[in-house]
């Protein structure tokens, strides 16, 4: 079992590198996309663009799950909620995203009693286009990987992180992150919020 698994994340690790995920330091593609942002009837469905975040002059973290309707993604998902406004707070939107249509992600909102009050928007990358431009689509399922983009209000890609199907991401890690690019300071490993930073110390 854990031979397999261990191919599994080889595997996936692999068509990452042939792809080309896009990295630190690249522009997020422009995209106009329908999206989830409610389950109230007359305002379900928007249209969400690359520039969501950044015409509010705010940080974006785009969150990725493989399929809606399973077992992990939900987790996340919630998670994610559950700490928006701890985001919002840090002048950053949510914006969760699968490859799934917009009717689908309404569906699973409606039949899921924790995903039915989100105040993030799902966006459905139904042509599969902006995970494929993004690098994170497997090769195999044509669905996209557990990856998590934090973006600067000026599109720019500061930070990456790819998980493999199975395994589900850390949102207390990607505050973390976020509160360190933000400082735009050095931070030691394991660096929180409210921590001198190296910078600071070397300055004494």
């Amino acid at each position: 079992m854990c031979n397999s698994i261990k191919k599994l994340v080889q595997k996936e690790q692999l068509q990452l590198i042939q792809k080309g995920i896009l990295n630190i330091g690249d522009k997020l593609p422009e995209f106009v996309k329908k999206a989830v942002i409610s389950t109230k009837k007359g305002i379900e469905i928007s249209e969400i663009t690359h520039n969501y975040a950044a015409e509010q002059g705010k940080w974006m973290v785009l969150f990725w799950w493989p399929k809606d309707f399973t077992f992990v993604c939900p987790t996340e998902i919630i998670e994610f909620n559950k700490n928006n406004k701890k985001f919002l707070e840090r002048n950053a939107v949510l914006i969760g995203a699968s490859t799934d249509t917009e009717y689908v992600h309404l569906g699973w909102r409606e039949n899921h009693p924790q995903l039915a009050e989100l105040s993030i928007p799902m966006l459905a990358d139904t042509s599969k286009s902006l995970a494929e431009e993004m690098g994170i689509l497997n090769c195999e399922e044509k669905v996209a990987y557990r990856a998590t983009f934090i973006i600067d209000p000026q599109g720019i890609i500061q930070w990456v992180s790819v998980y493999p199907m199975n395994v589900g991401r850390n949102v207390d890690e990607v505050l973390r992150v976020l509160d360190a690019l933000q400082t735009e300071e050095l931070t030691a490993c394991g660096w929180k919020a409210g921590e001198q930073t190296l910078s600071q110390q070397l300055k004494k």
